[in-house]
């Protein structure tokens, strides 16, 4: 993982506002894995991720003059947009099953359609990312893991984790911030 300021990242960025596709195809290369180790955790379905993924990208292209630097990285932009179209697309499909009643034998009975097939190769590197990010995750304290978790792949805000958690928002922020750097010094540095 690049840092979360990485001057090629801002360099893409740039060329991507003045549309330039080849910026968007090496963004891509860049952080596509990482978004979408990212995506299926919280979707838990690869088809849909690998669509989220396209959707995210699709943003970053019609909206890269969006970015604002003085708000942090664009890394931490692009996960943003990956992560809220994730959360978005889960909030959806719980909304849906509210309303819709399976029928007996209906979808749920289907099996796995041949595009959710992985070689195994991509399996193992699926495999040893997601063990990196259990790891990293696994070595914060349980209070900074406890938010992550519930921010990132249960869809909370920080207000509603101040809230769940009887936490002054401050101290929630702050046990995410720290945590995340945490995690990622561990993910570039094995620290």
């Amino acid at each position: 993982m690049m840092h979360a300021s990485d001057p090629t990242d801002l360099s893409l960025l740039h060329r991507i506002t003045a549309r330039d596709t080849a910026a968007l195809a090496e963004l891509y290369d860049r952080h596509s894995r990482l978004l979408f180790g990212l995506i299926l955790r919280i979707v838990r379905h690869r088809a849909e991720a690998e669509e989220i993924l396209q959707e995210a990208f699709v943003r970053v292209w019609t909206r890269a003059e969006t970015y604002d630097a003085r708000l942090g990285g664009p890394l931490p932009w692009i996960v943003r947009l990956a992560r809220n179209f994730a959360i978005d697309r889960l909030r959806a499909r719980r909304s849906r099953a509210a309303i819709d009643t399976p029928a007996p034998g209906g979808r749920d009975a289907e099996a796995m359609p041949a595009s959710d097939i992985q070689s195994p190769e991509a399996f193992v590197l699926d495999a040893e990312r997601r063990q990196a990010l259990t790891d990293a995750l696994a070595g914060l304290p349980a209070e900074q893991r406890q938010l992550i978790e519930a921010a990132f792949f249960d869809g909370y805000t920080h207000s509603e984790l101040a809230q769940r958690f009887g936490l002054p928002l401050g101290t929630v922020k702050t046990r995410i911030r720290t945590g995340m750097i945490a995690m990622r010094l561990h993910l570039e540095h094995g620290v």
